[in-house]
């Protein structure tokens, strides 16, 4: 009996090739759920609660089957509100084309600025993009350039998507958003919960105080000194692109990466 509730989650329908769906519970944009702001109140009822957590799971389920083949992924975070002429833009552009050229699938937020230009770069040369789009009270389409895409409800299992299929992170300037994200990966590789893959913060000059806090944090005692060590700061697209694959495409053999067989008794 389990197998088979297991099996029924894991065959819902899932979404390809840049087309907008609903999934099962009919959520569209512009109208993102209410049960995760409702479950961070507080305690809920028992049994709101438990529909909570089958609802995560089965996103999380919903997420495998998509994204199951993309890899190996560098993601890219930024801002969402950077316009086509902004410096930034062009440059994440640059760097999207540069990943694909190293063999990787570029992996997003699936939004625009930062997010539509890694993936815009990557098809400039004919890469493989895949976007992990939020469902925002303001709506947030999904850029035209993305190859493989879909909504999330959750904040916090988009966030596991865009670590889980990546061997790589980019960090462009970007908000609170993109902040959270980068202590996150860090934050992740410092404690050994993910392997030591390469943290890259492109942006010197818009991330100069922060990198100046990072020091400070060092001289308190806050972190280690080693823990610098950790990412690459830098504005230097090859630098960035030598350190991946020192770090990434080399240390993890990515050159004989072997992608999942597709099991057609799943329906894949």
């Amino acid at each position: 009996m389990y197998f088979y509730t297991i099996l029924s989650i894991y065959n819902m329908s899932e979404q390809h090739n840049n087309k907008e769906y609903d999934d099962e519970l009919s959520y569209r944009y512009g109208k993102p759920d209410k049960r995760e702001q409702d479950f961070l109140q507080g305690p809920q009822p028992r049994l709101r609660d438990l529909n909570f957590s089958i609802s995560v799971f089965r996103e999380f389920i919903r997420a495998f089957r998509v994204l199951h083949f993309v890899g190996p992924c560098v993601t890219v975070y930024g801002s969402a509100r950077f316009k086509e002429d902004n410096p930034y833009y062009k440059l994440t552009r640059k760097m999207g084309a540069e990943l694909s050229k190293l063999g990787f699938t570029v992996m997003t937020g699936g939004g625009p600025g930062v997010m539509e230009a890694a993936a815009r770069g990557a098809k400039d040369v004919n890469g493989k993009t895949v976007g992990c789009n939020i469902v925002l009270p303001h709506e947030q389409k999904p850029n035209p350039y993305l190859d493989i895409w879909m909504n999330f409800r959750y904040f916090f299992v988009r966030k596991v998507m865009l670590t889980k299929y990546s061997f790589a992170f980019v960090i462009m300037p970007g908000g609170f958003g993109t902040l959270d994200e980068l202590f996150e990966c860090l934050t992740l590789i410092q404690t050994a919960k993910i392997k030591r893959f390469p943290v890259v913060i492109m942006g010197t000059n818009f991330y100069k105080n922060l990198y100046a806090h990072i020091e400070t944090m060092i001289q308190e005692g806050t972190i280690s000194p080693e823990d610098k060590e950790l990412f690459l700061y830098t504005d230097d697209i090859q630098e960035a692109l030598d350190f991946i694959n020192e770090n990434a495409v080399k240390k993890f053999n990515l050159n004989k990466f072997k992608r999942p067989k597709r099991k057609k008794w799943l329906g894949e």
